[in-house]
Formats: structure tokens, sequence, C-alpha cells
């Protein structure tokens, strides 16, 4: 069968699989590996291969740009020693006690001769890499605290980097190079640090472009330059091309996104990308149900399923620990939320094809191949599925009543109808539009802004929870007004310095007592059971 008609095939399964998930509420890239490990068993054709070139060329780069460019920069810093302590120390750390679980374990019990720890520690390189894909959007769905997604995709957004980077340096060490924890860091540091660099400079010159044109296709095709580009360039003087891509989607969504394009031009190209991601994504997950030989997998069931529980053991380790030392920060979490995150540790495609990538000679390279796919598989389905069910046995679904969509869609439709009220005040100054157009547009607009306030009136009436989440978010946004404004006055020399600190100091015990709209949770609250947030 030739590369186009197996890519047709392809497609025409993603979309039946996608029309059978939603009917039956199926988590959609778990029904696609259960649909490409079947159509695998029966040998229906003949896919294309799930390479490194094919990942790393066409598939990884849209995918992390994607899910970069949505990511609100703004929560993501807010989150940043979490994220960032997940992502980089994290990894490291998870990649050490899988391997130190696996090792003895393994060969200890004569399953595998020979594989010692240096077997282990490739592994658990290959495997810590995390797909949040399955899970993000069951948060989304559920009405999961949106801190917590932010959590999820911002790991997932740079341990891609930190796992490919380690990754290379633990084959290459394997392979009888030499290592030192000096020059394994600097390399690190190098690689990551450069692929950074390499997609600002290139997000930037993206982002100049665009604010010199106003054509929706042109910088469409911009945000794909920046995505591909960026990972090329980086890739091409061996840095680290998702780092790159995540730097550049990350500016091109933040920044660009919002000062250089119209709105217009915003929905084209989100809709563009979220296409594109969905497109992906389907290809992806289908390619590893296809990839998956289960006759292989079964021979070594009792590898890979001790190698499943040093990678969750491995997870859980670390999670907790980073949760624990976040208990002394302003991003302490509820340790509900450690749960969630040791489960939500899905594994995916880089894992499959970093595997695959090792050299043909490569000791115990066909088991290494079979517990990564075993993992991925058991995680992919086991954890996929059970995901919603143990998200309401903790309590951290934020659909606690049957108003909360209304409620959601109420406030959305008001969030619109303002902005289009400032985009004819705007039309009105410049005179571009004749004002008795105007100002039937404008009575439209208002009667329509007058009817969802009854709406959310009527909706507040039914629980005050509603009535309570605002508050806390109009204290919030007052909070750190006032403190900007004591910010500028010290500035200006207005008030001395030790004035500045006091009141500064009052208004950061005033704003740690008030739970954000993201979920964190009160200083004071924190150990409290009642103060874990349940709502995005």
């Amino acid at each position: 069968m030739n590369f186009e008609l197996a890519f047709v095939l392809l497609f025409s399964i993603a979309t039946a699989v996608a029309i059978v998930a939603r009917y039956f509420k199926f988590p959609y890239t778990v029904a696609l590996v259960v649909a490409g490990l079947t159509l695998g068993v029966v040998h229906a054709f003949e896919p294309p291969h799930l390479t490194k070139e094919l990942l790393f060329a066409i598939i990884l780069p849209g995918l992390i740009f994607e899910a970069a460019f949505h990511v609100e920069f703004r929560k993501f810093w807010k989150n940043k020693l979490a994220i960032h302590a997940l992502a980089i120390p994290g990894v490291v750390a998870s990649v050490a006690i899988t391997a130190l679980l696996l090792s003895p374990v393994v060969g200890g019990l004569n399953l595998v001769p020979g594989f010692g720890f240096l077997s282990a520690l490739v592994f658990a390189a290959v495997i810590v890499s995390t797909d949040p894909i399955a899970v993000v959007g069951l948060f989304k769905a559920l009405g999961a605290p949106k801190r917590l997604a932010v959590l999820v995709e911002g790991e997932s957004l740079l341990n891609d980097g930190t796992a490919v980077v380690l990754f290379t340096l633990i084959v290459a060490v394997a392979s009888g190079g030499q290592f030192t924890v000096g020059g394994a860091t600097l390399d690190f540091i190098r690689v990551a640090g450069m692929g950074g660099l390499i997609g600002g400079a290139v997000g930037f010159g993206v982002s100049q472009v665009i604010q010199r044109v106003d054509d929706a296709m042109v910088e469409i095709t911009l945000t794909v330059i920046a995505a591909y580009g960026s990972f090329v360039v980086a890739e091409h003087f061996h840095y680290s091309g998702v780092i790159a891509t995540v730097t550049a989607g990350m500016l091109c969504g933040n920044w660009t996104a919002h000062l250089s394009m119209s709105p217009t031009t915003r929905v084209a190209v989100a809709s563009f990308w979220e296409y594109l991601a969905f497109a992906l994504n389907s290809v992806v997950f289908l390619l590893i149900g296809l990839e998956v030989q289960l006759a292989s997998l079964l021979a070594s069931w009792k590898p890979i399923l001790l190698a499943y529980g040093a990678v969750l053991a491995g997870r859980a380790a670390v999670v907790f620990l980073v949760s624990a030392l976040l208990r002394f920060t302003s991003e302490r979490m509820p340790w509900t939320w450690s749960a969630v995150l040791t489960w939500s540790g899905l594994r995916g495609a880089i894992s499959m094809v970093l595997v695959l990538g090792l050299p043909d000679d490569f000791a115990h390279r066909e088991l290494l191949v079979n517990m990564t796919f075993g993992v991925v598989v058991l995680s992919i389905i086991f954890q996929g599925l059970t995901m919603a069910p143990l998200l309401k046995r903790l309590g951290i679904t934020g659909v606690k009543d049957v108003y909360q969509e209304k409620y959601e869609q109420a406030r959305g439709r008001m969030s619109a109808i303002h902005a289009a009220l400032t985009a004819l005040e705007s039309m009105r100054r410049t005179r571009d539009i004749p004002a008795d157009v105007l100002e039937q547009l404008e009575r439209d607009y208002q009667r329509k802004a007058s009817e969802v306030e009854q709406e959310l009136s009527a909706l507040k009436q039914q629980t005050t929870r509603f009535h309570e989440e605002e508050h806390e978010e109009a204290v919030r946004r007052m909070l750190i007004v006032e403190k900007d404004a004591l910010l500028k006055s010290y500035q200006k020399g207005a008030i001395g310095r030790d004035v500045f600190e006091h009141l500064s100091t009052e208004l950061d015990q005033r704003l740690a007592g008030v739970k954000d709209a993201e979920g964190h949770v009160p200083l004071e609250q924190s150990a409290s059971p009642v103060a874990e947030p349940v709502g995005g």
C-alpha cells in the first residue's frame, strides 16, 4: 500500500473513531490506541511506521507549538516553581528513582541476564517524558481546576525537552562515552538554553513580520514557519528543538497574537492550529496502536509490569516530594492534586520514537522496545480510562451543580458582548462606520447585555457560590491594583522605603487570604481540607 493511501485510511479511521468516541463519551486518544491495536492484530493494512523522522519533522513541532501557543504566560509564570521543579530536576530524579527500582528487581529475579543499572537508566530516560493530551481534554470536560490543567500542560511542554536531552546524554554514556556531573550539567544548560534562545529569536522575527502585514493566510503561514523553523534550526545546530518550539509558541501566542493580529486573524490562527493539533494527534495515537506487536509484548509481560510499577513509583515519589517542598511557597497545592498529577503522567509517542532510535546492536534493545511500548499502552489505556473516576472520587471536578455550565456560558457571552461594545466605541471615535449604523448596533448589543445580566442574576439566586467567586476575583484584582499604585508611588519618591515595605507586606497578607480564580490555596488555609480548591 502506498504512503498516500495509508494516510487517507488513517484519517478515515480517525474520523470514525472520533464520532464513536463522542457518542459513547469515551476518551478520544484512548479510543484511537485501542483502534490501532485492533487493526494491528488483524493486519488490516500496512501503515506508515512511527519513525523519528516522521515525528520530528511533521508531528512533534506542530503539537508542541499548538500547546505552547494556547498556554497563558501569566498563568504559566504564576506556577513557574511547580512547573520547572517537575520538568527539570523532577525529570532527572524520576529517571534515577525508576532505574534504581527497576534494575535490582529485573536483575535479581533473573528475568533478563545482564540487565543492569545502565540499561535501566536508558529505559528510564526513554519513558520519563509525559504526554497529557488524553487527560487535558478530560480536565476541561469535567470542569477540573484551571490551575491543575496549567500544571499538567506546562510540565509536559518542558519535560519533553528535558527528556530528549537527558536521553541523548545517557545513551552516549551507555555507548562508552565519558560522564561527569559537571560536564553533563553544562551540556544540558547549553543544549536547552541555546534552544530557548533560537526559539525566542525565530518567534521575535516572525512577530516583527506579522506586525507589518494584515492578511490572515500570510499570518497563519508565518506561525507555521515559527513552529517548524525554530525546531529545524535548533536541531540542525544540535540544540533542543523542543525547547525552541515551546519558546516560539509561547511568544507568538502571548505577545504576537494580542499585539499584532486583528481579532479576525486571531480567530483564524486559533482555528487552524486547533484543527492541525486534532489531525496530528489522530495520526500519532493511531500509529502508536498500529506500531505495537501484541505477541511480542505478551512474551515480555513480566518485565513490562515491573517497569510500569517502577515508572509509577518514580513519578509518585517526585510529584509528592515537589508538592511537599511547595508547601513552603505561594504555589502550594492540595495533596489530592499530587495524586492527580501522578496519575496524569501518561506516556506517548516521544518515548516510542526515542527507543526505536537506539542502535540495532544496543544492549537489550528488543527488551527496551517491548518495555517502552508496553508501558506506553498501559498508561494510555489504564490511566486514561480511570482518570475521570479518580477526579470524581477525589472531589476536585468543578461541576458541582447543574447551574455551572449555564453560568460559564453566560459569563462567556457577557465577555464577548463587552468586547463588541468596546469595538463599537472605537469605531465611533475613528468614524470608520456611519453613526446611524453604530447606534443601531449599539442598541442591539445593549439589549443583549441586559438579557445576559438578567440571566446571571437569576443564576446567582440559585446558589451563592457564583457571587462568592466573583467577589473573590474582584477583591484580588483590586488588591493587585493597590499594590501596583503603591510601587509607582515609591518609584516616584512620594513614599519612603520603610513605608513601602510595610504597606506591601499588608497587601501581600491580604492577597494571600484570597483564593484566586486559578485555584491557589491561601497560606493560612493550606493545611485545612476545606481549603482544597474544587473549581476553576
